[in-house]
C-alpha cells in the first residue's frame, strides 16, 4: 500500500465533504471544486497553506500529533476517521503478514460454548478462521467453501448467496470495505491484505465504488436483519470481540434480543438435527 497516496486520497475526500457553511466560512462566487479549499482548511487548522499542502501530498514524517489533531478538528473527522488518518501518517513499522499457525484449541471452545450465537473467528485480510455450528446453519456452511474464497471480503461481494442473506446487503457491504480500510491503515505492510483488496478491487465493481469512497469503520457493533426462511428474518446485533491474545483476530458473534422471535427462532435452529456438538480439532 502506497502511505503518500493513501493519505492524500482520504484528506482531499475529506475536504470535498465540507461546505462553507459547514464550518461558518462565508460563500463568494461560484466554486469550480466540491468542498473546502486547501487554504480554508489551513486557516481552520491554524497552520500554513504550504504545510498543509505537503501533509495533503502525504508527506507527513514532520506532522507533529498537534497538527496532525487541528487538521482532524478542520475536517470534521469522526473518532474512527481520526483513527484511521493517524495510522496513516504514523504506519506500524513494516511485517511480513505472518499470522499464527493454528487456531487455539481454547478460542475453539469458545465458540462451540455458544450455543445460541452463531459465531465465527476473523483473522488476518478477514480470514474466517473458525465457527461454530449455529452459524453454519444461519450463514453459509464455509466448510464447503474454499479456503482462498472464505473471507469476509469474498463473501460479501462475490458470494450471490451473501446478497440474498442480508436483507441491507448496501450496509453489509459498506460495514465490510469500512472494516479492511482500517485494517489496512493498521498494517499497510501486510501482503496478505493488499492481495486481499487487490483482488476484490479486480472481481467486484461494487466493491471498488465503495473503496473509492474512503468508508471508515466507525463501531464494532451492528444490528442486521438476516433471511431465513421459514421465518421472515432474524434481527440479530453484532459484536466484534477482540482477542486479547492476538489482536489479528476477532470473534464475529450475533445474538438476539431476549423473549423476541429472533431468539425463538435460534433456539429451534440450535435444536435442530443439523446442530450437533462440534468434533474435536475442527
Amino acid at each position: 500500500m502506497d502511505l503518500s497516496t493513501a493519505l492524500r486520497d482520504f484528506l482531499v475526500s475529506r475536504r470535498a465533504r465540507l461546505r462553507p457553511d459547514d464550518v461558518g466560512l462565508p460563500v463568494h462566487g461560484t466554486r469550480r471544486v466540491a468542498g473546502l479549499r486547501r487554504e480554508e482548511i489551513a486557516a481552520l487548522a491554524a497552520m500554513s497553506v504550504e504545510h498543509y499542502t505537503r501533509l495533503e501530498r502525504g508527506k507527513a514524517s514532520r506532522v507533529s500529533d498537534a497538527v496532525l489533531t487541528a487538521v482532524a478538528d478542520a475536517l470534521r473527522l469522526s473518532p474512527g476517521e481520526r483513527r484511521y488518518l493517524h495510522s496513516l501518517a504514523r504506519p506500524a513499522t513494516a511485517d511480513d503478514g505472518a499470522g499464527p499457525s493454528g487456531v487455539r484449541p481454547s478460542v475453539r471452545s469458545v465458540l462451540d460454548s455458544m450455543l445460541l450465537a452463531p459465531a465465527y473467528l476473523v483473522g488476518r485480510g478477514g480470514t474466517v478462521l473458525a465457527w461454530n455450528r449455529l452459524a453454519t446453519a444461519v450463514f453459509v456452511d464455509f466448510a464447503q467453501i474454499h479456503p482462498e474464497g472464505r473471507t469476509i471480503g469474498r463473501l460479501v461481494f462475490t458470494d450471490p448467496r451473501t446478497r440474498l442473506l442480508y436483507l441491507d446487503w448496501e450496509r453489509k457491504a459498506r460495514e465490510t470495505v469500512a472494516y479492511l480500510r482500517t485494517e489496512v491503515g493498521r498494517r499497510p505492510h501486510d501482503p496478505v491484505l493488499a492481495e486481499e483488496i487487490s483482488q476484490l478491487c479486480s472481481r467486484s465493481q461494487d466493491f471498488r465504488r465503495l473503496w473509492r469512497q474512503q468508508v471508515v469503520l466507525e463501531t464494532t457493533h451492528s444490528t442486521f436483519l438476516i433471511a431465513h426462511p421459514p421465518s421472515e428474518a432474524l434481527e440479530l446485533s453484532c459484536e466484534a470481540l477482540q482477542l486479547a491474545g492476538d489482536p489479528d483476530e476477532l470473534i464475529v458473534a450475533y445474538t438476539a434480543a431476549p423473549g423476541s422471535a429472533s431468539e425463538a427462532a435460534l433456539h429451534r435452529l440450535a435444536l435442530g438435527p443439523g446442530i450437533t456438538p462440534a468434533a474435536p480439532g475442527r
